[in-house]
């Protein structure tokens, strides 16, 4: 059994003038002003659009991104409609020693201190379901079958692949206060990085922590 944290990685190479450049030439259709395009100006431009709340733009550049978190955190992801997944599938992974991921790895909860109780209540439950998995497949059980024993603390994968106008709603939804613990712990890690890369478009987004 492995205990892991989880993480986040933006698959694609960036380039973040590139994209805020498009994002303005599409957006200076509309009012016929390209003429105004400067080499300077895609930045005030797209804050003067942000400030107005238009952000249809912004659906012009998207941005695919891998979260390593456990299965409980990517069924409130899924729920984010205008985006696309591709997801570790627990059937087809076998999660035993011999199997094709070469044992079980479990998400460690932000939320509790290793030498609390409640982790090792915790600990305690990972290390049955690991043992019960393991058992169910020895016994003959498919991986599709056993999996029903494994716990949304299940480290996965998943690849989200949405526009910037998606990527600014799930930011400002998952960092919110009342968001799970969780999904905040890797959506702040994600809103690092995209401040970062576009500032334009994210440094507006400035959850408690």
């Amino acid at each position: 059994m492995k205990i892991v944290n989880p993480s986040v990685e933006i698959l694609d190479q960036l380039d973040g003038k590139a994209m805020i450049t498009k994002i303005e030439l599409a957006g200076r259709v509309c009012y016929k002003s390209e003429d105004r395009i400067t080499e300077n100006s895609a930045e005030r431009f797209i804050r003067n659009l942000l400030r107005r709340g238009h952000e249809s733009v912004l659906e012009h550049e998207k941005i695919t991104v891998r979260f390593i978190c456990d299965r409980g955190v990517t069924h409130e992801m899924v729920r984010h409609r205008i985006a696309s997944y591709s997801q570790e599938s627990s059937r087809y992974c076998n999660y035993s020693p011999d199997g094709n991921r070469g044992g079980i790895s479990f998400i460690k909860p932000c939320f509790w201190s290793e030498d609390s109780e409640e982790y090792k209540v915790w600990l305690d439950a990972m290390a049955a379901a690991e043992e019960a998995y393991n058992r169910l497949i020895a016994m003959g059980a498919k991986p599709e079958e056993a999996r029903d024993v494994l716990p949304n603390s299940l480290k996965t994968e998943i690849v989200m692949t949405a526009n910037l106008r998606e990527w600014r709603h799930f930011l400002k939804l998952r960092t919110d206060k009342a968001a799970h613990p969780q999904i905040r712990e890797v959506a702040f890690m994600l809103l690092e990085q995209l401040k970062k890369e576009i500032p334009v478009v994210f440094d507006d987004i400035n959850p408690e922590r």
